[in-house]
């Protein structure tokens, strides 16, 4: 595992294939119908599979967030840690 990584701002993403979201979050869905996972506490990880094979792992704040919607998109709240497994 590459244990350097880079903080990223807001990001978003239509390439994400499956996400796994550790014990550090409360999911809600909104009316639009998107899927809200908020951050519970420090260093919440998430790992996701990107559609060209590649793995990564994201850290977020407490109170960080993502949201997933149709299709695969996911928009990332700032700011949070990613780094390539």
């Amino acid at each position: 595992m590459n244990s350097s990584g880079r903080i990223e701002n807001q990001v978003y993403s239509s390439r994400v294939l499956r996400s796994e979201f550790d014990r550090h979050w409360k999911t809600c869905i909104a009316r639009s119908g998107y899927v809200i996972y908020t951050a519970t506490a420090n260093r919440a990880k998430v790992e996701v599979l990107l559609a060209d094979g590649s793995t990564k792992l994201l850290e977020f704040p407490k109170g960080g967030r993502v949201l997933v919607g149709g299709g695969g998109t996911s928009h990332y709240s700032k700011p949070h840690k990613a780094t390539t497994l």
